[in-house]
């Protein structure tokens, strides 16, 4: 009976595959996936009859119904309410970047450093770029800066594809670090009372992301060096029309903001909730935009409500990975059973795997968490790898593929339309690069973690 449930399950997999590259609404999909990864182990552990089976696996064969529907659809969802939280006020914090005009002060300070070189301007905004979005999060955000920067870039005569492709590797470089993103990433690995096996401030884990950052925006670098090499100097007043209208002054020192929650964290321990709330005050208080109380009392509450909106797509997708996760550890002695001397139990190999085929997190595919990955990593927590290295082995694509470069995220797609760059030109140019980024890290985290 093992046997035919883990073949289901398998099935069931695939199925998801090609519903999420298809283009089907994965919040449902998630949702479906792990109904069926509840009910079939639930049949399974009904019929079986493998004394060494069912002995090998206490507290998993032998649930209860009601405990396994109190697992799935209530403890899982319960447990990602830090999460949310985090989201909701990284969000927030987003929005207090946009309205004080900081972020298009960086902006702008960068375009008038790099003179009248298109690479050096090109290369540090870039830079910039991915600093703000160590921090700030979320489709709105990002459409916002790319309406200064990309008419900054193209104004230049950088080559579209080249705009379009730079900024958004340099967002998903800056998605390495980002405390929201990173916070998705974790709730994907939460022990049996919804805590986290893994957080955000673990040395490690930083360590690691602050390379993948680096690494990453190396290759923005290299990418646009090597697209401009033989590129004219031309001069920096030609961008002055996409700046004209920004806001107004905005002091140096509130430069610092978009960094201020991960230097909170890093240097000093603090919180990264009141981190968000600490930088979100400074920076309307050096901006001047605390002059009344009644004012701050709107700003603080049009700013909170104009971050979740944004992040609003998200949340339901958010709130039905849990559904999963839960399910698919119910669903572990199957694919063990089916797989266990199938799948290769070496970091090495399933590094070189991942690294090889790293294009599989395109397209929702099983490389990605943000698609069939979850179900991915269901399989290979059930090998039994260290939750450090599953989890950089699977945020690697969701990054650099998934969320730097591919069309199925809302923001690449914003882009592509709005610069009018085919999807082939983009991935043409874009794809190599992202690959090499993934491999370099794949071997990185073998390193760290393996």
């Amino acid at each position: 009976m093992e046997y035919v449930i883990g073949a289901l399950l398998l099935a069931s997999f695939f199925g998801l595959a090609v519903y999420a590259v298809r283009g089907g609404n994965l919040m449902i999909g998630m949702l479906i996936i792990g109904t069926l990864w509840t009910v079939l182990p639930l049949f399974g552990n009904t019929f079986a009859t493998n004394p060494d089976f069912i002995a090998a696996y206490p507290g998993v064969t032998d649930i209860s119904f009601v405990d396994a529907i109190t697992k799935v659809y209530q403890s899982g969802p319960e447990g990602w309410g830090s999460v949310l939280v985090n989201v909701v006020f990284g969000a927030w914090f987003g929005r207090v970047l946009l309205e004080t005009g900081i972020a298009d002060a960086l902006i702008r300070k960068t375009v008038e450093l790099g003179g009248d070189k298109p690479i050096v301007i090109s290369v540090l905004l870039s830079i910039v770029t991915t600093a703000i979005f160590s921090t700030l999060f979320g489709a709105g955000a990002v459409v916002a800066i790319g309406v200064i920067i990309l008419p900054i870039l193209m104004s230049l005569g950088i080559p579209k594809v080249l705009a379009v492709g730079s900024f958004m590797m340099s967002v998903g470089a800056g998605m390495y670090l980002n405390p929201v993103l990173s916070g998705q990433f974790l709730a994907f690995f939460l022990d049996e009372n919804g805590k986290q096996l893994i957080t955000y401030d673990d040395p490690a884990r930083l360590r690691w992301a602050v390379i993948g950052m680096l690494v990453q925006l190396g290759m923005v670098i290299v990418m646009t060096a090597v697209s401009l090499r033989k590129k004219k100097t031309v001069h920096a007043w030609v961008a002055s029309a996409a700046r004209r209208a920004r806001p107004g002054y905005v002091p140096t020192k509130a430069l610092i903001a978009p960094i201020l929650p991960v230097l909170l964290l890093v240097i000093f321990k603090v919180p990264i909730i009141l981190g968000f709330t600490l930088a979100s005050l400074y920076a309307m208080l050096v901006c001047g935009k605390m002059k009344s109380f009644r004012g701050v009392c709107r700003t603080i509450n049009k700013d909170f409500y104009d971050g979740v909106v944004d992040t609003a797509p998200l949340v339901g997708f958010l709130l039905m990975i849990p559904i999963f996760n839960k399910s698919a550890e119910l669903c572990v002695p199957y694919f063990n059973a089916l797989l266990g001397g199938i799948i290769p139990n070496s970091t090495l190999v399933i590094s070189i795997f991942f690294a090889v085929l790293a294009p599989l997190g395109l397209f929702r595919g099983p490389f990605t968490l943000f698609g069939c990955g979850a179900a991915t990593l269901g399989i290979l927590k059930g090998i039994g790898f260290s939750t450090p290295y599953l989890y950089a082995l699977m945020v690697i694509p969701s990054i650099t593929m998934n969320v730097s470069i591919c069309m199925t995220q809302s923001w690449i797609a914003w882009g592509v339309s709005y610069a009018k760059v085919s999807t082939r030109e983009h991935l043409r140019k874009t794809l190599p690069y992202a690959w090499i980024t993934c491999a370099v890290m794949q071997v990185i985290t073998f390193v760290m973690f393996g």
